[in-house]
């Protein structure tokens, strides 16, 4: 997969600098550890200016009351309880809170992994990286741990050093490392219910039409695939083509026919032999299959044939003796 360079390792070369030291609690068993992000973007940093001049664009923190520009430290914070009613919390406040996950990840169960769903992971995972050799042995017993049992442990930790605020985590193990990945709290997750579209009655017929053609775009991992960053990379283009004082090079698009129907079935066979080409396959095996007609539907049909049929023939007879009558 591309997309920029990243670091797979823990602790290998370009690892950014740990957040914070602390401790992962599970039972009477604490275990030193250290915490760094497990990611690194890759986007291209572009500054705002004045068109006009050239000149930065700068943030300042004022005071709407005197217009005084203020430092960090002289920045506070409050809460309005009612109009007119503002109670001021100290940064000492917050740091007094009793809450036991301010110094220690806490473990609190042990959960498979497939129980969670994909909308609760919340932004950010963070490497856990063993704090002395000390810590190195209850370190990899818990990983192992984790890693016999196909568990993960689900954490609440409170990450003052990552603003300030407790929140729910997954820890899981990745290669040789840990692996902390923050949730969402089940009460931040919005329904769905006001989404969902009016029910609507499908066969199972068609449900398997749909299904067939997605067997040949499977793959084992998301690693297998080709995919690039290619926002990314026009934007270097553009900045090269800048600085070199030229115009970028045109997109290579491909244009679709205007003005022609599109067979949804054609349109699907052609999708599918594109993703196999570009996995490196010649997709000449690449079939979609016709979606069967319902059985209901058939079965209708064929009852009604039968019937015109069988109303047919008892009409017959009566139509030539009424043509007998006539000629004689």
């Amino acid at each position: 997969m591309h997309g920029g360079p990243t670091s797979t390792s823990p602790g290998g070369v370009g690892m950014p600098r740990p957040r914070w030291s602390r401790g992962v609690s599970f039972g009477l068993v604490t275990v030193p550890i250290k915490l760094q992000a497990a990611t690194d973007g890759h986007d291209v940093s572009l500054r705002q200016v004045h068109v006009e001049d050239g000149g930065r664009i700068r943030y300042r923190k004022t005071c709407e009351i005197d217009g005084q520009e203020l430092r960090e430290d002289e920045i506070g914070k409050d809460y309005e309880a009612s109009k007119g009613h503002v109670i001021l919390i100290t940064e000492q406040d917050l740091a007094e809170m009793p809450l036991p996950t301010a110094k220690a990840i806490e473990i609190v169960a042990f959960i498979d992994r497939a129980s969670v769903d994909p909308v609760q992971y919340g932004a950010g995972s963070y490497y856990l990286t063993a704090d002395g050799q000390v810590a190195a042995k209850p370190y990899v017993l818990l990983r192992r741990a984790l890693e016999r049992n196909e568990k993960v442990a689900v954490a609440t930790v409170a990450k003052f050093a990552l603003r300030g605020r407790e929140r729910l985590g997954l820890l899981r193990p990745l290669g040789d490392a840990l692996l902390l990945s923050r949730l969402h709290w089940g009460d931040e997750i919005r329904s769905p219910a006001e989404l969902t579209p009016p029910e609507t009655e499908l066969t199972d017929d068609k449900v398997e039409g749909a299904l067939a053609p997605m067997g040949t775009m499977l793959v084992e991992s998301i690693d297998e695939l080709d995919v690039t960053d290619h926002y990314t990379e026009a934007l270097h283009g553009v900045i090269e083509a800048k600085a070199e004082h030229r115009a970028p090079k045109p997109a290579e698009v491909e244009e679709a026919p205007a003005g022609q129907v599109v067979d949804p079935m054609a349109a699907l066979r052609a999708s599918v032999a594109k993703a196999k080409k570009s996995r490196g396959k010649t997709g000449a095996h690449a079939t979609v299959h016709e979606m069967p007609a319902p059985k209901k539907k058939a079965e209708a049909s064929k009852k009604t044939a039968a019937k015109k049929t069988a109303t047919a023939k008892k009409a017959a007879p009566k139509k030539a003796a009424s043509r007998r009558r006539k000629s004689a």
